[in-house]
C-alpha cells in the first residue's frame, strides 16, 4: 500500500533531483557566461531561464514541492486509499527527432511523477523474472549495454546471419487500452487492486501510454510479452530495447516467422510499423558483395554499428562526437578572434594560450570525462586502483573496432592542428604574431608528443584525449567489474 511516509520521500527525491539538474544548468550558465564576458565585452546581461511550464501550477516546481512535500504526500495518499486519485493534466512538449518528426512527451507534476515511479518500482519488483531475458529496457536487471553485448557475442559465432530491423511508429502513443488491459491480466502478472487503479488513472483521457512517466516503462514491457514469448519460441536470437527490436537467426525461415510475429503484434496491438525506417531483413555477411541475395557486412542498434567479429560506433553516433569536439574547438579557439576589434581577450604570449587551455581541457572532458592518460594506462595494467568512466567514450564501453578509434584520434589530432594553424592566422590579422611561438610552431606529426609534455601548474593540461586508450582502460575494466562499472550511468536514457 502507498502510504504518506513514502509518497513524500518519493517527493522529496523528486525534487531533490531537479533542483540538483536546475543547480547545474545555473552554475554552468554562469560559468559560460562569465568566460565570454572577458572575450565579447558587447554581451548582453546573463539571463536565468526556469521550465515554462513551473509558471502553470507550483506543483511543478521542485522548490515548491520540496517545502510542502509532507501536505501533498498526506492528501494523495487519502485520496489512494479512497479510490479517488487521478494524475493532473500533465503539460505536453512537443521535441523534435534527430532524424526528423517529433516526439510528444508527457511531463507530469511532481507528486504524481512520484507516484508513479512507485508504482513503477513496486510492479517491477513482483514481476522482473516473468519478462523475457532478452527484454533489455526499463530494468534494473538489464540494461543497454547487455542488449548489444548479447547480441554481438551470437552474432560472432556465424559467418552468416538473417537480420530483421523493423522499427514502430509511435510505439507509446499508439498501444490501444484494451489490448494493454489485457496483457496485464494475464501471464501471471502480479498487480494489486490499487496497482490496477493507478495504472488507469495515468491511461484514462489519452491514446496510448504517456512518455515521460516511470509506469508507462512497465506498461511498455507488457505491451510486449506476448511478442517476446512467441519469438523465444520461435528460437531466433532478438534483442528488444522498448520499441527498437532486432531478430538474427541463421535460418531465413526462422526469420521470416519472427517477422510475421512482429506483424501480428502490431495489429493486436494497434501500433503501426514505420515501413520507411525498417530496413527489413538483410543477410549479414563478411562478404557482402559476393553474397546472392541483398547483404550488407554491419547493421546499426542502439548506438552501436554490429558486425560478425566487429563492434564499432555506429557512423551517425561518430558525426555526432565530431560535431561536439569541432564545436568546442572552435568556441574557444576561432569564435573569439572573428569579430572586428579585439577587447578583454587574453592574447597567447610566452608560450601559454588560456583559450587553448580551456578548449583542451573541454575536449578532454567531453572524450573521456578529463581522464588523463597516464591514469587510464596505469588502470589498465592494474594500478589504478577503480576507475569511473565519464564522457563519450562511456557510453561505448564494448566498441572494440580499433581501427576505427586510431582514425577518430588522427581526426582529433589534424582537427585540433587545423585549428590552431587559423587561430594562428587570425591573430595575425588582429596584428598579433605568433607563427614562431609554442603551440602555433609544432608541426601536426609532434602535436601529440608536445601537446602531451606541456605542463601547465605540474598538469599535463594541454594533453590530447586518444580513443584508443580509453577504449583499452575500459576493456580492463569491463573484464575486471563487468558492464555496469564501465558504462556511463546515463547510458539507459542517452539519445544514441
Amino acid at each position: 500500500m502507498l502510504d504518506a511516509r513514502n509518497i513524500e520521500k518519493a517527493i522529496a527525491e523528486e525534487s531533490a533531483k531537479l533542483i540538483e539538474r536546475f543547480n547545474s544548468y545555473h552554475n554552468n550558465l554562469h560559468v559560460d557566461w562569465t568566460r565570454n564576458k572577458r572575450r565579447f565585452p558587447t554581451i548582453g546581461p546573463k539571463v536565468v531561464l526556469r521550465p515554462d511550464y513551473w509558471l502553470i501550477d507550483p506543483k511543478f516546481d521542485p522548490f515548491y514541492c520540496k517545502h510542502k512535500a509532507k501536505a501533498i504526500a498526506r492528501s494523495i495518499a487519502r485520496k489512494i486509499k479512497l479510490g479517488t486519485y487521478a494524475p493532473h493534466t500533465p503539460h505536453v512538449k512537443i521535441i523534435p527527432k534527430t532524424l526528423g518528426g517529433t516526439r510528444t512527451v508527457h511531463i507530469y507534476q511532481i507528486p504524481d511523477a512520484a507516484v508513479s515511479k512507485i508504482v513503477y518500482s513496486r510492479l517491477l519488483t513482483k514481476n522482473r523474472h516473468r519478462f523475457s531475458s532478452f527484454a533489455y529496457a526499463y530494468r534494473d536487471d538489464r540494461n543497454v549495454h547487455f542488449a548489444i553485448q548479447d547480441m554481438y557475442v551470437d552474432l560472432s559465432k556465424k559467418d552468416r546471419a538473417f537480420i530483421a530491423e523493423f522499427d514502430f511508429s509511435d510505439f507509446f502513443g499508439k498501444i490501444d487500452h484494451a489490448y494493454l488491459l489485457g496483457e496485464l491480466g494475464k501471464h501471471g502478472l502480479l498487480l494489486s487492486e490499487q496497482d490496477l487503479r493507478i495504472i488507469k488513472a495515468f491511461l484514462s483521457g489519452r491514446d496510448g501510454v504517456p512518455q515521460g512517466t516511470s509506469v508507462s516503462l512497465f506498461l511498455a514491457n507488457v505491451a510486449c510479452f506476448e511478442l517476446d514469448r512467441e519469438l523465444e519460441r520461435l528460437g531466433v536470437k532478438f534483442a528488444r530495447y522498448a520499441d527498437d527490436t532486432v531478430i538474427c537467426s541463421p535460418s531465413y525461415e526462422a526469420t521470416c516467422a519472427a517477422v510475421q510475429a512482429l506483424f501480428n503484434f502490431s495489429e493486436r496491438s494497434a501500433v503501426p510499423i514505420n515501413f520507411k525506417k525498417s530496413a527489413g531483413i538483410h543477410l549479414i555477411s563478411s562478404q557482402p558483395k559476393n553474397a546472392e541475395i541483398r547483404a550488407k557486412s554491419s547493421f546499426d542498434f542502439l548506438g552501436y554499428a554490429l558486425a560478425p567479429g566487429r563492434l564499432s560506433i555506429k557512423s551517425s553516433s561518430v558525426l555526432k562526437i565530431k560535431k561536439e569536439i569541432s564545436y568546442l574547438l572552435y568556441r574557444n579557439l576561432i569564435q573569439p578572434l572573428k569579430v572586428p576589434a579585439l577587447a578583454g581577450i587574453s592574447i597567447p604570449s610566452g608560450g601559454r594560450d588560456e583559450g587553448l587551455l580551456t578548449a583542451m581541457m573541454q575536449v578532454r572532458r567531453y572524450v573521456c570525462g578529463g581522464l588523463y592518460k597516464a591514469t587510464l594506462r596505469r588502470y589498465t595494467f592494474g594500478h589504478g586502483g577503480q576507475l569511473r568512466f565519464k564522457g563519450a567514450m562511456s557510453f561505448y564501453p564494448l566498441v572494440d573496432d580499433i581501427d576505427q578509434l586510431r582514425a577518430l584520434d588522427g581526426w582529433l589530432v589534424s582537427t585540433i592542428y587545423r585549428a590552431l594553424q587559423l587561430r594562428v592566422q587570425l591573430l595575425a590579422a588582429h596584428g598579433f604574431t605568433r607563427h614562431s611561438m609554442f603551440p602555433f610552431n609544432v608541426p601536426r606529426s609532434d602535436l601529440v608528443e608536445h601537446f602531451d609534455k606541456h605542463q601547465i601548474r605540474g598538469k599535463p593540461l594541454l594533453e590530447i584525449p586518444s580513443f584508443v586508450v580509453v577504449q583499452t582502460a575500459m576493456q580492463h575494466g569491463l573484464r575486471e567489474h563487468g558492464i555496469q562499472h564501465v558504462m556511463n550511468s546515463q547510458s539507459n536514457a542517452y539519445k544514441y
